[in-house]
């Protein structure tokens, strides 16, 4: 008889990785530097400065360096809330009548309810032990902006939050969490900055995007004496404090004998995606182990699935780095739709390599779906997920319904990144039969492909 194994598997505390690690130093093909829009030549540290702490800069231009230690302070802090739990979903797997092994690691035990705060204390506190008097940042959903005031709260930060503006009319409990923690929120765009009021101007009624946020957020750090800009995904030093996921969830399979046959992770900057497979791809990229590794991204913002390869800005108002990924253009806009964290036009260029390398696959799936997902895995596993994290339980349960049909017994690994309790008139929304799906035509991408940079 099979041996059984735990529903939730923990680690000991003293299984926190003490060491982050860096995927980049494994792949051959590196992703494309960032380019300074100016110059058109590769950023140096000297130029992104300004904008980041500098052991953030030291890790974002790092390349070869396999593992950076993890700051004591930051393990510490770390201890609260991690090792997060490796959950086997024996409810899901009878439900679905699946010969498939089903497993997740569950990031949303933190007051942020999610993986952000991963990074979070990092940037946190080496913007503290750096001498700066405080940070800012954009969020979409919020988790990432809660997460950020949580840290900047425990090392006495002062933050400042730009919301995206149509998360902020839906999620209004997330401002107030930031809020108790001390942070000044703004919805974005905004009238606060000249990026903001410039796109105000063009139109009125914006809902806002995270593209427009970074803009303003990087714009306010850099206008302000000695502050900085911290950003929760897509750049290659979040994606390296996210790999605490996935060195945790390696070193808990191998405590039950597992292995995955399928990674699955929601994709919207990638950083959630990046932290999960890290260890995993490493074994792919040398030859240990061949798991597929699935990215799942909303129909609404296609990035992976419809983007083009190519540089672009990481933010809408043009005053960021150029970044080599897959994207829909600086310029395009993304509808309402109610996972605000994946509602990003582009994808972190590590990941953007990978994929365009054949190292991964990627699936878009509409956010009726996707819901339909949430509600059935909330009942049968008694936790409620972010809508952003219900893509990849999406995708999930459909290849956990492959291996039923065609009888393999395969072990599927997703990451559930966060919980979907702020997000509740989303919920709402699909009970009541009113969620609506949006998929953008060809031709309303091409407006986004047209604002690309034109770079020989």
């Amino acid at each position: 008889m099979a041996k059984k194994v735990p529903y939730r598997t923990y680690l000991p505390e003293e299984k926190i990785p003490k060491y982050w690690y860096n995927l980049r130093a494994d792949i051959k093909n590196k992703p494309y530097p960032l380019l300074n829009p100016a110059t058109l030549k590769p950023v140096t540290a000297e130029e992104l400065y300004p904008v980041f702490t500098k052991a953030t800069v030291e890790q974002e231009l790092d390349n070869d360096t396999r593992y950076f230690e993890i700051p004591e302070p930051v393990r510490e802090l770390y201890k609260v809330y991690r090792p997060s739990p490796l959950i086997r979903a024996y409810n899901l797997e009878k439900h679905l009548d699946t010969p498939a092994r089903i497993y997740y690691k569950f990031e949303g035990n933190n007051t942020s309810g999610s993986h952000k705060l991963n990074s979070a204390i990092a940037q946190a506190y080496y913007a503290k032990a750096e001498g700066f008097s405080g940070l800012t940042t954009e969020t979409g959903a919020g988790q990432w902006g809660t997460a950020l005031s949580e840290a900047c709260s425990y090392f006495g930060l002062p933050l400042t939050v730009y919301m995206v503006k149509v998360s902020y009319n839906q999620k209004p409990f997330r401002k107030t969490v930031m809020q108790v923690f001390g942070t000044d929120v703004i919805a974005s765009p905004s009238d606060t900055t000249q990026v903001g009021r410039m796109l105000l101007e063009k139109d009125p009624d914006s809902n806002g995007s995270l593209g427009c946020a970074i803009s303003e957020a990087v714009e306010k750090a850099v206008t302000s004496q000695n502050m900085r800009y911290a950003l929760g995904s897509v750049l290659n030093q979040v994606l390296l404090h996210q790999s605490v996921i996935g060195l945790e969830c390696k070193e808990a399979m191998e405590m039950l004998d597992e292995y995955p046959d399928i990674i699955i992770g929601c994709a919207g900057g990638g950083s959630n995606l990046g932290g999960l497979i890290a260890p995993f791809m490493q074994d792919k990229l040398t030859g240990k182990a061949n798991p597929r590794i699935v990215a799942v991204e909303p129909a609404s913002c296609p990035s992976f699935t419809r983007g083009r390869y190519a540089y672009d800005f990481c933010d809408t108002g043009r005053i960021t780095p150029m970044a080599k990924m897959y994207t829909l253009g600086c310029g395009f806009m993304p509808s309402p739709n109610h996972a605000g964290g994946l509602r990003y036009h582009g994808m972190a260029p590590m990941l953007s390599q990978l994929y365009h390398d054949g190292y991964m696959e990627a699936v878009a799936v509409e956010q009726s779906k996707v819901f339909a997902a949430a509600v059935l895995f909330s009942k049968v596993e008694t936790v409620l997920p972010a809508p952003e994290s219900a893509h990849a339980i999406c995708a999930a349960i459909d290849e956990a319904i492959k291996c039923r049909e065609s009888g393999e017994a395969k072990t599927i690994l997703f990451g559930l990144s966060g919980t979907g309790y702020f997000d509740l008139t989303a919920y709402n929304e699909f009970l009541s039969g009113k969620m609506t799906d949006y998929i953008p035509t060809d031709e309303e991408l091409q407006k986004g492909f047209d604002s690309l940079p034109k770079i020989e």
